[in-house]
């Protein structure tokens, strides 16, 4: 299943927060970040988001609609919050569904195992891949998801591509994340906490107020509901359908591989 990685070109820079970082550091900026959050990662959620993060992720699952025998791929999941979920609803309707979660950051997988040993929970699989080169068959998943990961990928568009390229034909493909604020002055409230009271709670609770800093920089620059839609359907997904969550704060998007 070895397939080469991409060539980088060695003068390409990507973004990293607001600063451009050559290309081939990105990965590497990246994985400090969550190595560094891992262990407090699900707290921060709940504090950054008040809460708010497990209603969205419930909404992503109950629009997923997971059912009994689903082969699911759960990208950049590394703490599990999505794929319990959908295990949890799957037995809801009468049987498993068979899960895998891969995620780059051994840590953060890490977390989600210990959190499975707490929970009992054995239906899920957990794998170390790069979203741009998927450790996965080729069409083999009913379903893709993504939440809160897409945005620290170094190409967007190559990890949209192996999103297609593992999909059959008629899986759902579906991502959470962050997007833009649709309601005026609202927009500038969500910056103000964003740039001036997050990192201060991540330097309090995980220590690191860095990381914090970057990861609401990396929501500044993330494209907005219309433009990573356009790159979906570029990517050769179709059906493409937007939900906003929050006036836009979170944003759904859904396709499908035909």
């Amino acid at each position: 299943m070895f397939r080469p990685m991409p060539e980088t070109n060695d003068k390409a820079t990507a973004s990293f927060g607001f600063r451009e970082v050559p290309e081939a550091d990105k990965e590497g900026l990246v994985r400090e970040v969550f190595s560094s959050v891992a262990a407090r990662y699900d707290l921060m959620n709940d504090l950054m988001s008040a809460g708010v993060h497990r209603i969205w992720k419930d909404a992503m699952v109950e629009w997923l609609n997971p059912q009994p025998g689903w082969k699911v791929l759960d990208v950049a999941g590394g703490t599990g919050d999505i794929a319990f979920r959908i295990a949890e609803m799957a037995r809801s309707r009468g049987g498993e569904a068979d899960i895998t979660v891969c995620d780059i950051n051994e840590k953060m997988l890490g977390e989600g195992v210990r959190r499975a040993k707490e929970k009992g929970e054995h239906a899920i699989s957990w794998v170390t891949g790069n979203a741009e080169m998927l450790p996965i068959e080729s069409g083999t998943m009913d379903s893709y998801t993504i939440a809160f990961g897409i945005r620290n990928v170094t190409h967007i568009d190559r990890a949209l591509a192996e999103a297609r390229r593992v999909l059959k034909p008629g899986g759902r493909f579906l991502c959470l994340e962050f997007s833009k604020v649709e309601t005026p002055g609202l927009d500038v409230l969500y910056d103000t906490y964003s740039f001036k009271l997050l990192p201060k709670i991540g330097g309090a609770v995980a220590g690191d107020e860095d990381s914090y800093r970057y990861l609401a920089e990396s929501i500044r620059r993330f494209p907005p509901q219309a433009k990573f839609a356009k790159m979906i359907e570029d990517a050769g997904l179709e059906r493409v359908k937007v939900r906003n969550l929050s006036v836009g704060i979170a944003t759904m998007h859904s396709a499908w591989r035909l």
